[in-house]
């Protein structure tokens, strides 16, 4: 009766003290186990992701595509056919975000099912690519703690989404903290394309909502967006863009573009 009296305590010693320890790997770090789940879920989402990036568009996307010769409108096509056609916790693009060295695949959906494979696009706002807003949920904590640190981003700073049609670069604006019943302050349009980060705040707590709010700096197509003759952009995943060339200055009047003129002639001799 004591020996299994004293296993019983040493087994409710040993709880506990792991207890302690998953307590402060989450207080300093994130919590672990559900870490490990989120990251062989990103794991697996990174390959599907991959194969809808290989994809070609389908026979309708393809007549859609010849009538739209505009890279704005192809875009924006491809936008819509990803977000109707993806099932919820199904990945759809990767969010880089090198000021506090984030970098996700993007589910569609903020339910407990999506957030915990990864950050979630709100089904109520529109993918990038489409005029408006795109709102994104992630968790501080918990589940691999994608934003645990977006409360650290400035105005200025960039953010990176790639979707399997494009590369879309944002700036950081601002931040606002508002209660979870305020969801217009997240999916709202806001009369310009601009993209909103979602988490819970302060850590450890869902009192409140921790808004980022960042606006549209550029957009480079790829993939089925590019279109027909134009040159394919190479993009390494997560890297800045390059800037776009300088524009060249308008030649001035008095001296029309091409060979520079002859110097005049030499009087003859008298």
């Amino acid at each position: 009766m004591r020996r299994a009296s004293r296993a019983l305590s040493w087994a409710l010693i040993a709880l506990g003290a792991l207890a302690l320890l998953d307590a402060g790997v989450t207080l300093v770090w994130q919590e672990p186990l559900s870490a490990l789940y989120a990251r062989i879920q990103q794991d697996r989402l990174s390959g599907a992701l991959h194969t809808i990036e290989r994809a070609p568009p389908t026979p309708v996307e393809r007549h859609v595509l010849a009538a739209l010769p505009l890279e704005r409108e192809r875009i924006a096509f491809l936008a819509r056919q990803l977000q109707r056609h993806a099932a919820p916790g199904s990945p759809v693009g990767a969010i880089h975000i090198p000021r506090i060295g984030a970098s996700f695949v993007l589910v569609k959906g903020t339910g407990d099912a999506e957030l915990e494979k990864g950050p979630g696009v709100y089904p109520e706002t529109r993918f990038p690519g489409i005029p408006g807003t795109t709102a994104i949920a992630g968790h501080r904590t918990t589940w691999l703690a994608p934003f645990r640190h977006i409360d650290a981003l400035r105005p200025g700073d960039r953010i990176f989404l790639d979707m399997p049609y494009a590369r879309f670069t944002y700036r950081v604006s601002g931040q606002r903290v508002v209660d979870p019943s305020d969801v217009g302050a997240a999916i709202d349009p806001a009369g310009y394309s601009r993209l909103v980060l979602s988490a819970c705040t302060p850590l450890f707590s869902a009192a409140q909502r921790l808004l980022v709010y960042a606006r549209l700096e550029r957009a480079v197509p790829v993939g089925a967006a590019v279109p027909v003759g134009a040159a394919v952009p190479t993009i390494t995943s997560g890297a800045p863009i390059p800037p776009a060339p300088a524009a060249r200055p308008a030649p001035a009047a008095s001296r029309p573009e091409g060979p520079p003129p002859l110097p005049p002639a030499p009087a003859p001799p008298t």
